[in-house]
């Protein structure tokens, strides 16, 4: 299996939800996360989003080219880190979570 590089962008499909799914996600910042295949908190990270409706970009850590990228553009050579707009937010997802919900409109799911 090989690595694709190529960033990957997400919308979460709400089968009951699917307007207020794009009304959120056009309605929040670009986001992009950068996340490894094996970690734990990338896919809760994810999951999140997903649930949630935020669209998304998608980097491969794994991918030299993209960890020169986040740790130039972060400072961080973590997984995940996430970008909300300019603001960059890393470590667990549970750490991460409480800062996400204010920057992305979502403090109801705090």
């Amino acid at each position: 299996m090989g690595i694709d590089p190529e960033p990957k962008q997400r919308l979460a499909y709400h089968p009951t939800k699917m307007k207020e799914a794009l009304m959120v996600s056009a309605s929040h910042p670009n986001v992009i996360i950068y996340t490894t295949p094996t970690c734990p908190d990338c896919r809760m990270l994810k999951a999140w989003l997903e649930r949630e409706g935020i669209t998304f970009e998608e980097r491969d850590l794994t991918s030299p080219t993209i960890m020169a990228e986040a740790k130039a553009r972060t400072g961080v050579r973590v997984a995940p880190i996430s970008l909300v707009g300019e603001k960059v937010f890393y470590g667990t997802f549970q750490s991460q979570k409480p800062a996400l919900t204010v920057a992305l409109g979502l403090s109801h799911t705090a």
